[in-house]
C-alpha cells in the first residue's frame, strides 16, 4: 500500500512540475495563437469550348476569399453572340456567378454555374426564375452538369 501511495505521489509531483508557470505570478502563460490558414488566390484561369460551330470562352480570377470576377462569351450557332462580365464565388468545386451580358444591344443578367472536374469546367443547367430583372436558378442543389459542352483549360491571352 505504501508503494502505491508513493508511486501516486511521485506521478503527481512529475505532472505538476511539467506545467510551465511564470515564477513571479504562478500563472500558466497562454500559448501563441496559430496563424490562420489563408487560401492563396488562384490567379487568372481561362477555359474554352469550340465544336459544332459553337464557341464558349471563360476567363476569370479567384481571390483569397474565393470571390470570382471575369469575362464570359458565347457564340452559339444560329443564336446571337453575347458577351459580358462574371461576378460570383467558388463554392467548393462549383463556380456560381451572375453573368451580366449584352446581346442585340440589350443588357441582361442571369446566373451561371460551372463545375470544376479534372481540369475542365462543365456548365450547369436547371429550372430558373426571373425576379428583379435577373434570371436565377430556382434550386442550386438540383443543377445538372451536362457533359455536352465541356470547357477545357487553355492558356490565357
Amino acid at each position: 500500500m505504501k508503494k502505491l501511495l508513493s508511486l501516486t505521489l511521485l506521478a503527481l509531483v512529475v505532472l505538476v512540475s511539467c506545467k510551465k508557470t511564470d515564477p513571479a505570478t504562478g500563472v500558466i502563460p497562454p500559448s501563441a495563437p496559430k496563424e490562420a490558414e489563408i487560401a492563396e488566390p488562384a490567379g487568372n484561369q481561362c477555359y474554352s469550348y469550340s465544336g459544332n460551330n459553337d464557341m464558349v470562352e471563360l476567363s476569370y480570377n479567384v481571390n483569397s476569399h474565393q470571390e470570382v470576377n471575369g469575362t464570359l462569351s458565347y457564340a452559339l450557332s444560329e443564336k446571337d453572340k453575347n458577351e459580358g462580365i462574371l461576378v460570383g464565388n467558388m463554392k467548393g468545386d462549383t463556380l456560381i456567378a451572375e453573368y451580366t451580358f449584352t446581346s442585340e444591344g440589350v443588357s441582361s443578367v442571369r446566373e451561371v454555374a460551372f463545375l470544376q472536374k479534372d481540369g475542365t469546367l462543365i456548365e450547369g443547367y436547371g429550372d430558373t426564375v426571373e425576379a428583379n430583372d435577373k434570371i436565377t436558378f430556382k434550386d442550386k442543389t438540383k443543377l445538372k452538369f451536362d457533359q455536352k459542352n465541356v470547357l477545357t483549360k487553355v492558356d490565357c491571352k
